[in-house]
């Protein structure tokens, strides 16, 4: 089954401190739904690389406020993070980002392209839309016994990028 039998929605100021009380309800969300240790792990570090995104880049005077949205399903959790903060361009992101390599030290990445670079290796789809404010979604699939392979890396943005 498909169909959303939950979703949550949460605005929150975008600010450093409120951050970690996104990351901790969706972690709780998580929780409840068995993702493993692991998986939660993964779910809260990225939920928190792209708040703090919000939070870093959005908005220059330090007051706007960032959305999360959380789709809850039988086999996945989709959370949503979105600002109407400064939009950036999305052939500039990908022109910014390049691949990681582990020869590079982390110093010497292009700005922003660890944080998406991590988001993507965290999740297991990853969509990112800048036509109002920036909005990421990210997909974590419930592996119940089931192994899910390749279900997709960053899509429809970057998908040429794989």
């Amino acid at each position: 089954m498909n169909q959303t039998s939950d979703f949550l929605e949460m605005k929150v100021p975008a600010k450093p401190e409120y951050v970690g009380v996104v990351r901790l309800t969706i972690s709780g969300i998580a929780n409840r739904l068995g993702y493993t240790y692991d998986d939660i792990e993964d779910i809260k570090i990225a939920v928190a690389e792209a708040c703090t995104n919000v939070v870093n880049h959005a908005y220059r005077d330090g007051d706007g406020q960032m959305t999360i949205g959380c789709g809850v399903y039988q086999d996945r959790l989709e959370i949503m993070v979105a600002d109407r903060g400064k939009s950036f361009s999305v052939d500039e992101i990908q022109g910014s980002l390049g691949p990681v390599s582990a020869d590079k030290p982390i110093s010497q990445l292009k700005e922003g392209g660890l944080g998406l670079f991590l988001i993507d290796t965290l999740m297991d789809k990853v969509e990112i839309s800048n036509a109002a404010g920036v909005i990421i979604i990210m997909t974590k699939f419930l592996h119940r016994g089931e192994v899910e392979q390749n279900v997709g890396r960053i899509s429809a943005t970057f998908s040429d990028r794989q």
